[in-house]
């Protein structure tokens, strides 16, 4: 069977592990943007706190994506929940580490001015500060969705969803028909999909950041 009608043959259960691929990448960036963003503008003000939040999150990186999804095993066990995880954990420096640039390259003087018109601390990050970080913070939040649709490939092992169940099972029936197809569809799958996420979030900079600040 040739590459095209194994894709014509299987395109049902192809496009179900690619929904099930983008969902689970999706929801871990948003868990994982939510988060970094609170740890930026938690230690962003402190030297020592933002080397400490930067080095807790590249020390997470330093960590092989399946040992990790390995240790997660035993205590929350197999499918989604090692899967969640192993994500959330992943994408989480880029966006800390970009939310503290992002928000440590504000203009002073911006930030004096809000305070002169009586802006309150909170009134000053939501409406001021947040806004200009929010192109370095955009681009955190790119690589690391990359970054996690390679990784949640390998989800499969703790039989997560995802087109990696695709990659797996044609590595584990090498020497069969239909083998080389598997890999083939299930990592052409995830580079379509990386791609039409970096799509969405030119598009999405475009709609969110003024042209005037625009990289």
């Amino acid at each position: 069977m040739s590459f095209w009608e194994y894709l014509a043959d299987r395109h049902q259960q192809l496009l179900a592990d690619a929904w099930q691929h983008a969902s689970a990448v999706l929801q871990c960036m948003v868990a994982a943007t939510a988060l970094g963003v609170l740890i930026g503008v938690a230690a962003y003000r402190s030297d020592w706190a933002g080397s400490l939040a930067t080095t807790a999150g590249s020390t997470l990186l330093t960590v092989p994506s399946l040992a990790m999804i390995g240790l997660l095993i035993p205590v929350v066990g197999l499918g989604v929940a090692p899967t969640v995880i192993a994500l959330t954990l992943y994408g989480l420096l880029p966006v800390v580490r970009n939310a503290i640039v992002g928000l440590r390259g504000v203009d002073p003087d911006l930030v004096d001015a809000a305070r002169g018109i009586g802006m309150s601390r909170r009134a000053r990050l939501l409406r001021v500060e947040l806004p200009l970080a929010w192109p370095p913070i955009l681009t955190g939040i790119r690589v690391a969705t990359q970054m996690l649709m390679g990784i949640a490939a390998i989800a499969a092992y703790a039989s997560g969803p995802g087109l990696g169940n695709e990659i797996f099972r044609g590595i584990a029936s090498l020497g069969s028909a239909n083998a080389l197809n598997q890999v083939l569809a299930g990592t052409l799958g995830i580079i379509v999909l990386a791609l039409l996420f970096d799509a969405a979030y030119v598009l999405l900079g475009r709609l969110t950041i003024p042209r005037g600040i625009r990289a």
